[in-house]
């Protein structure tokens, strides 16, 4: 069962996203080569704390961290620890947060210092493959169909989406219904499946590897990327479909 939203519902979740954009922005600029992970993440729960929210990934499913950092070839759920920034390297951000019985979740990748043209293209293709989708959400289309959108845009690309992870509901709970995958599986009907209705609110997060999208953990069940051992991007916001269309509530 999908759940529907009520308006105050929404500015409720709306609030709590807003605080993942501020908290994105702010590791955007302050992170630096010579940053350990952790010292990150320890940015991160301050700066969440400051803004009276709580960082939601903490303790969730046993996650240690207070946000993922997922560096190079870890493209989602990367546990903060001592590894170094150094120029060259991709990180993924990706931030969840609590207010008032209401979570928030976004993620996106910045380069460190110069970072090769194949890894702009790469979290190039995450961002606009995410903004993409946004736009071609209309009520009444099924989320296969979305799923199918964000595929035929990340092939069209030349990268592969990662298997196996996928966007998801959010609410009262960190993740709800739906399952959105970044991709449409093999001999699946895109007219099948829950229609996307006013009042929904979820995630969509394309997780992009580069010619491999077999999953690979790098450090336990966490640090999950690409079989191929190469560079990932990861991208995401929360939506809520609002007069049939999807409005980004994480926004700063």
């Amino acid at each position: 069962m999908i759940e529907l939203k009520k308006p105050a519902e929404i500015e409720k979740l709306r609030i709590a996203n807003q605080i993942v954009a501020q908290t994105l922005d702010y590791l955007e600029k302050e992170i630096k080569i010579g940053m350990s992970l952790k010292q990150i993440d320890k940015m991160a729960e301050d700066f969440i704390l400051t803004c009276k929210a709580k960082p939601s990934f903490k303790g969730l499913y046993g996650f240690p961290g207070a946000i993922c950092t997922s560096l190079n070839q870890v493209c989602i759920h990367g546990i903060p620890d001592d590894k170094i920034l150094k120029e060259g390297d991709v990180l993924g951000l990706d931030v969840g947060t609590l207010v008032e019985g209401y979570y928030g979740d976004a993620a996106r990748t910045i380069g460190i210092g110069e970072i090769s043209n194949t890894d702009k293209h790469l979290i190039a293709c995450a961002k606009d493959a995410l903004y993409h989708a946004i736009a071609s959400i209309r009520e009444g289309m099924r989320f296969k169909e979305l799923s199918a959108i964000l595929g035929e845009f990340i092939m069209h690309r030349g990268f592969v989406p990662l298997k196996g992870y996928c966007g998801h509901g959010i609410g009262n709970k960190p993740h709800n219904e739906p399952e959105i995958l970044n991709y449409l599986e093999k001999g699946v009907n895109a007219k099948s499946g829950p229609k996307i209705k006013n009042g929904m609110v979820f995630c969509i997060e394309p997780m992009i590897c580069q010619k491999d999208g077999t999953p690979k953990h790098y450090n336990g069940k966490w640090d999950a990327g690409s079989a191929d051992g190469l560079n990932t991007a990861h991208y995401e916001h929360c939506v809520a479909i609002i007069g049939g269309k999807a409005e980004i509530l994480s926004l700063a």
